[in-house]
């Protein structure tokens, strides 16, 4: 039988885990996907305060989460 796995994410993790999550949903957008609501692209826009193309706002998001 399967052992299954518990992960714990701490108060301060979470903001993060969040942006972890959005540019997840922004490289399925960037593939085509489409979903009810806002878009990863646009909520990650607004809270970062970035500008440009879906795939110039990944880069982005990368680069904001590796200095994170």
């Amino acid at each position: 039988m399967k052992q299954l796995e518990l992960i714990t994410i701490l108060p301060e993790q979470v903001d993060h885990a969040r942006l972890l999550t959005l540019r997840s949903a922004l490289k399925l957008e960037l593939q085509g996907l489409k979903s009810r609501g806002r878009s990863a692209y646009t909520i990650l826009k607004e809270e970062l305060g970035i500008k440009g193309s879906r795939a110039s706002v990944l880069e982005q998001v990368n680069e904001h989460l590796d200095q994170s």
